[in-house]
């Protein structure tokens, strides 16, 4: 049965229904299919070239050491050519631990260059179920690290790197904060968490609220935890560096920012850990936008989408400040 819960803001539940129409009635994520699953959702995405087409930014793959005893992590830096030492936006992107490739959220890449005159680092992490947790995290976490030890020859400021991320890749960025908190390093001027994904227990409220059919609900949810983590999931067994609402002390992080839509799963369990950032005293700006969808920035005319990206990137302006 369906909760009582918070409207769709009228203009995003437009868009939302004609989204949904796109799609199979009987839409699921199969994990025993996940190459067919991954394969619809990357055709929805263009492609790095695509969006670069027509600018002056230059886009370059590295490969560089994963964790100790795994493969190692492909990189992509886009930059302005010959441009002096840079802020770093190092973006991981969204798709439920378990769908995505470094170049899902690419289309933000050119103006956050433009506005903000940073250099952007893609990370393409393993996914799930066939790298369940600690891949994912420890991927990116690997990644960061040689960013910050290479940073001169990459023309970034090591002094001024942000993790950004969206969905699956805003909880992989508090993970990669708590990592680089808890082993010394490296230091970020701040973490960008856009609708993250940051409790395997699917407990809060918001999460029974929204249980039918949207682009992430309750059982995509669950099925996307249980991939990543298997028959620990819910358990006691679970790590911060997995579900970073499970850490116990939120002090000495970077600065956040975090927002949510008031109309989707995530909603109470990011307010719970902006919460606990400030109980910790800690420093996090928390927007909770009214009647939004989880990924309702994709309708990017409307009213609510114009006003959460213009808050996110003044915030971010404000942290890269020297």
């Amino acid at each position: 049965m369906t909760l009582t819960r918070p409207p769709y803001d009228p203009e995003l539940k437009v868009f939302l229904e004609s989204l949904l129409a796109m799609l199979p009635a009987n839409l699921e994520l199969d994990l025993d299919r996940m190459d067919a699953v991954r394969e619809r959702t990357s055709r929805t995405y263009p492609s790095i070239e695509t969006i670069l087409a027509g600018t002056d930014l230059e886009h370059r793959d590295i490969e560089v050491p994963g964790p100790i005893g795994s493969p190692d992590v492909a990189l992509s830096v886009v930059r302005r050519p010959g441009s002096t030492p840079t802020p770093c936006l190092y973006y991981l992107h969204g798709g439920g631990m378990i769908t995505g490739h470094r170049f899902v959220g690419a289309d933000a890449f050119p103006e956050w260059i433009d506005r903000f005159g940073v250099t952007v680092v893609t990370v393409e992490y393993r996914l799930a179920p066939e790298h369940p947790h600690p891949a994912p995290s420890e991927d990116c976490y690997a990644g960061l690290r040689w960013v910050a030890e290479h940073a001169s020859e990459l023309g970034i400021d090591p002094d001024r790197i942000l993790v950004v991320g969206g969905s699956a890749g805003g909880g992989l960025a508090a993970a990669v904060a708590l990592m680089a908190r808890d082993r010394g390093g490296p230091a970020l001027r701040g973490q960008v968490l856009i609708c993250p994904m940051l409790d395997d227990r699917n407990e809060t409220v918001s999460s029974r609220q929204y249980d039918d059919r949207s682009l992430w609900n309750r059982d995509f949810n669950l099925t996307g935890w249980r991939a990543l983590l298997g028959s620990t999931r819910g358990t006691a067994d679970v790590s911060a560096y997995a579900a970073p609402a499970r850490a116990q002390n939120l002090g000495g992080l970077p600065p956040a920012y975090l927002d949510v839509g008031s109309a989707e799963v995530f909603r109470d369990e990011v307010v719970d850990y902006a919460s606990r950032i400030w109980a910790a005293g800690g420093e996090a700006e928390l927007h909770v936008w009214a009647g939004g969808f989880h990924g309702y920035e994709r309708a990017a005319h409307t009213a609510v989408a114009q006003a959460s990206k213009a808050a996110r990137n003044n915030w971010i302006e404000r942290a890269l400040r020297d």
